[in-house]
């Protein structure tokens, strides 16, 4: 049976699968914004407004290594727009896939926080697609989150697209995530469809291993259990409640 749970805790607690309706990329949504509005009743409440490429709302940051996010142009105007309808319709916005200049469009037109839901460290692995300290600043001073990518091109400090790696890597991203976020704002990302997972990792399944890999790291149990679900049903029960 399908039923409505307006939220994550109250599916977990009503026993049910549940989720959050999200649309990576806007090309579903006319510059108009008609479209915006149908998919907010049918329940749409978080949003990219860009995947890796150019829409009316934006650019795309493209996946190069090593690299830096400031790859162009920010937000268009069709893209500032949807950005303010978001915040009036309480939709949140994904930064993850948006170039700096569109990053720091959203940071200064939108009032909720902000949010990379898929996004790694730049300092550790310098992929276009991952975040710079300062981008990591400006999430934390606006009290958002920032998700663990698993995908290896994001965390492999030689950006390969290839499975055979270590737990350090992601120890290292999750140590520099948590040294500027603090430990209430960081959360699991996953980005399993398409990307090549660390051998250790491998599917949903290997979330236990990861776990166990952050205790034997030194994380206690409860940034554990943070990281790896609370800090997210906390964001979510703030900003969509």
């Amino acid at each position: 049976m399908v039923r409505s749970l307006p939220f994550p805790v109250d599916a977990i607690a009503d026993d049910a699968v549940a989720g959050i309706l999200h649309m990576e990329g806007a090309e579903a949504i006319d510059p108009d914004l008609e479209g915006l509005y149908l998919w907010h009743a049918a329940g749409l409440r978080s949003i990219g407004p860009v995947w890796s490429r150019p829409t009316v709302f934006g650019h795309g940051v493209p996946f190069r290594f090593p690299g830096a996010p400031d790859t162009g142009d920010g937000l268009t105007e069709a893209g500032m727009r949807l950005v303010r309808a978001c915040d009036g319709l309480g939709i949140q916005i994904d930064l993850s896939h948006l170039n700096e200049k569109g990053f720091d469009d959203v940071a200064r037109v939108s009032s909720r926080p902000m949010v990379a839901t898929h996004s790694n460290a730049h300092a550790i692995c310098p992929s276009t697609r991952n975040l710079t300290d300062r981008q990591l600043q400006v999430i934390a001073d606006s009290d958002g989150i920032v998700g663990l990518n698993f995908a290896t091109i994001f965390l492999r400090p030689d950006g390969r697209k290839d499975p055979a790696m270590g737990w350090d890597p992601v120890m290292r991203h999750l140590d520099h995530l948590v040294s500027i976020l603090g430990e209430s704002r960081v959360g699991f990302g996953s980005d399993y469809d398409g990307a090549t997972m660390p051998q250790g990792i491998g599917d949903v399944a290997g979330l236990p291993a990861l776990c166990d890999a952050m205790l034997a790291h030194g994380f206690g149990r409860d940034l554990v259990a943070k990281i790896a679900s609370e800090n997210w049903l906390s964001f979510l029960d703030r900003t969509l409640r």
